[in-house]
């Protein structure tokens, strides 16, 4: 069985960093990950890439020769059926590059910030069953831009994009606050950690006209009842912030709980003490 981190989130949430600063830490700690590009738009890395979504496509040739944008361009690249593209390459794609790795190998897909691939876009969510039907544990890694989070709207807004991922993808998922340690009042962001319910919906309703109180209290309820999202904060300054939302996003794929028991031998002497 393998085990994959998919590492989704808005743009400039930070996720090519988390992916960078995880495998350092990994390679701290004598522990191997492999980190995979998902994106036909990045350039340079701070890892050593393990695969490569540019060896089947890239953005630059795709805005070139159909003269789209950025963002149209890289919908393309993902969606549309082509010859060329991920979604009809997949199945080849993937099984060849998987076929490099052991069935216990842990992998770090880092992916485009495009929020409609992971919304309503259904490429990723195809991607992701022919990961389980490779036999692979996969967690959903949200990032979203602890900066972003400076008022109750924002942070409604968040839960809700970060709701709509959990409902596309169906995979665990661990939602991170990033870019903590660029935040200069803390206390504001805490708040929103652990939220009282009644408070959000205050905050919400003298926010917004009267017309939209029962959506308001109907939001409030989705994220403090059924526990649908909740956030934990990353500092990429501090080692063990790094390792506690590593040992999450473990738990959630279960990793190490297939690993022999390890059990000390005592000595007779140590026995009789």
């Amino acid at each position: 069985m393998g085990y994959a981190q998919l590492v989704i989130g808005p743009a400039g949430s930070g996720k090519s960093t988390y992916c960078s600063s995880l495998y350092q830490h990994c390679e701290a700690t004598r522990r191997t990950i492999h980190i995979v590009n998902l994106d036909p738009a990045a350039e340079n890395f701070d890892y050593p890439v393990a695969m490569d979504i540019r060896e089947l496509i890239s953005l630059d040739d795709v805005m070139e020769e159909l003269g789209l944008g950025p963002n149209g361009g890289l919908l393309y690249c993902m969606e549309y059926p082509s010859h060329l593209h991920l979604e009809e390459n997949l199945d080849e794609w993937l099984t060849e590059e998987l076929d490099n790795y052991m069935d216990d190998d842990y992998l770090v897909f880092d992916c485009p910030g495009q929020i409609e691939l992971f919304s309503h876009v259904p490429v990723l969510k195809n991607f992701v069953e022919h990961l389980q039907r490779k036999n692979f544990n996969v967690c959903a890694v949200y990032l979203l831009d602890s900066q972003f989070i400076t008022d109750v709207t924002k942070f409604i807004s968040g839960c809700m994009a970060s709701l709509s991922a959990m409902v596309q993808l169906e995979l665990p998922h661990v939602n991170i606050l990033s870019k903590m340690d660029l935040v200069t009042r803390k206390r504001d962001i805490e708040d929103y950690l652990n939220p009282e319910p009644q408070t959000l919906l205050s905050e919400l309703n003298q926010r917004m006209g009267p017309q939209f109180q029962k959506l308001n209290k109907a939001l409030i309820e989705l994220v403090d009842q059924y526990s649908m999202v909740s956030f934990v904060p990353l500092d990429l300054r501090k080692e063990s912030s790094i390792q506690y939302v590593l040992s999450q996003i473990d738990n959630c794929i279960q990793y190490g709980e297939d690993a022999d028991v390890k059990v000390k031998d005592f000595d007779e002497d140590e026995d009789q003490d």
